[in-house]
């Protein structure tokens, strides 16, 4: 079974090297999407032996997902994890994301920060930006997931080919979980951990979520 990691990375020179390095002997192939980084983190992957893909100009992560899943797909994988290059999830736990669909219970799987493992989940984004995106997530998908904006999981090639991530920014947490709902697939939500290095995260990052959401819809 061919497992594709997808990684999309902006600046993230820090910590590419150790989260590659810890992730790739877990899977078939390592995929880094540079997406449009202005430090060493291009430079940095490719040392490492992986493939990277590159956007001339930053796009935003849910455009990195997407042009990582196509090279996942193109490359015939089976099941195709998204990591975070900024180190707060941990390698190990791809094992338990991935089980599920290898054994036919799921055919996309979402992380979740809150069914029994531990984060030190920031107090802002624990009581305001979580809150927001379960209200968002419940009225845009109508799905009761406990953890939207989480960006750890896992999807068969089944799940990868019915959806394609059309929000370029962080909404396209969202934007997944709906089209995995409207397209019928087997969903499964399992822990993880996750690792906070930094609380940087505003309000105002939700708020866009929500913009980019409305505007989709009514677009569509």
């Amino acid at each position: 079974m061919k497992i594709i990691c997808v990684i999309p990375a902006y600046n993230e020179e820090e910590t590419i090297s150790e989260v590659i390095a810890k992730v790739k002997p877990l899977v078939s192939e390592v995929v880094v999407v540079d997406d449009g980084s202005s430090d060493r983190t291009k430079e940095l992957a490719e040392i490492q032996g992986v493939k990277v893909l590159s956007h001339f100009i930053n796009r935003g992560q849910g455009a990195g997902l997407e042009t990582g899943n196509q090279y996942a797909l193109k490359e015939g994988a089976d099941i195709i994890v998204h990591f975070d290059a900024d180190g707060q999830f941990l390698a190990e736990e791809i094992k338990d994301m991935v089980l599920p669909i290898a054994k036919g219970e799921a055919d996309i799987v979402f992380g979740s920060r809150f069914l029994g493992k531990k984060s030190n989940l920031p107090p802002f984004k624990k009581y305001a930006i979580i809150p927001l995106a379960h209200l968002v997530n419940k009225i845009f998908t109508g799905s009761n997931l406990t953890d939207p904006q989480n960006g750890f999981r896992a999807m068969s090639r089944k799940a990868a080919e019915k959806i394609k991530i059309e929000q370029d920014g962080m909404a396209h947490n969202t934007e997944i979980i709906s089209k995995a709902f409207a397209s019928g697939l087997k969903i499964k939500e399992i822990p993880v951990t996750v690792i906070y290095h930094n609380f940087g995260q505003r309000f105002s990052g939700g708020l866009k979520i929500v913009k980019d959401l409305i505007l989709a819809r009514l677009i569509n």
